[in-house]
């Protein structure tokens, strides 16, 4: 059984798909660009947000009206990130039962740091040990800093510890980090691609992840 869980923020724990559609959408208007659907919303997801508004914005757009895009994309998410986000079900069931089994967990998000921190705060409050996410200079997964950095806090070895998450994304910064990673098909890819990305494990429900987790049969 691991004594460290690490998770990845949105498709993991939180559904945050229409929160992040809608607010791009908002800034594509703003430039009179065509708007997105979700499932290319779903698709563009993982590498945080500078890359999901270089995504959705126009072939050839410049990088001054990029830049002004994503502030718009930002300005707007900050104020609306919790109209349609909420925990996957189950997901704070699993987040109680790791507390109550001592487990520690983290967070550790390509999201910005503030809104990592207060989406954990509202949702996952006493649940959630340590949030991290970045900040403009930082680095972004797949880079293990951010990982190393919760590993540390919470006094972690990685004999111990396992990254949770449901991206390609996620497996490599797993992978980087030299830790197993469980990859949840609930979230923005499926079985397919995160097999095809390595993932050590891949769990198909909470419930799963949880026996992956406690070790239950």
């Amino acid at each position: 059984m691991y004594n460290t869980v690490i998770f990845d923020l949105d498709g993991t724990l939180l559904d945050t798909l229409g929160d992040l559609h809608a607010s791009v959408n908002f800034a594509l208007k703003e430039f009179s660009f065509p708007e997105r659907t979700i499932d290319e919303i779903r698709r563009f997801i993982g590498n945080g947000v500078v890359k999901l508004m270089e995504r959705s914005t126009p072939e050839g757009t410049d990088s001054q009206t990029q830049q002004k895009c994503l502030d718009a994309f930002r300005e707007h998410y900050l104020l609306h990130m919790k109209d349609r986000t909420a925990p996957y079900d189950g997901i704070t069931d699993l987040l109680t039962g790791l507390k109550a089994a001592g487990i520690r967990t983290a967070v550790v998000s390509n999201k910005l740091h503030d809104a990592v921190v207060g989406l954990c705060e509202d949702y996952f409050n006493g649940l959630i040990d340590c949030a991290i996410g970045v900040s403009e200079e930082a680095e972004r997964k797949p880079s293990p800093i951010n990982v190393f950095k919760a590993m540390e806090l919470l006094k972690a070895e990685k004999t111990d510890t396992v990254y949770v998450g449901d991206s390609e994304v996620d497996v490599q910064t797993a992978k980087n980090a030299g830790l197993p990673c469980i990859g949840v098909t609930w979230g923005f890819r499926d079985r397919a691609e995160l097999a095809a990305a390595g993932a050590a494990f891949i769990a198909e429900t909470v419930q799963e992840t949880e026996r992956i987790l406690l070790n239950k049969k």
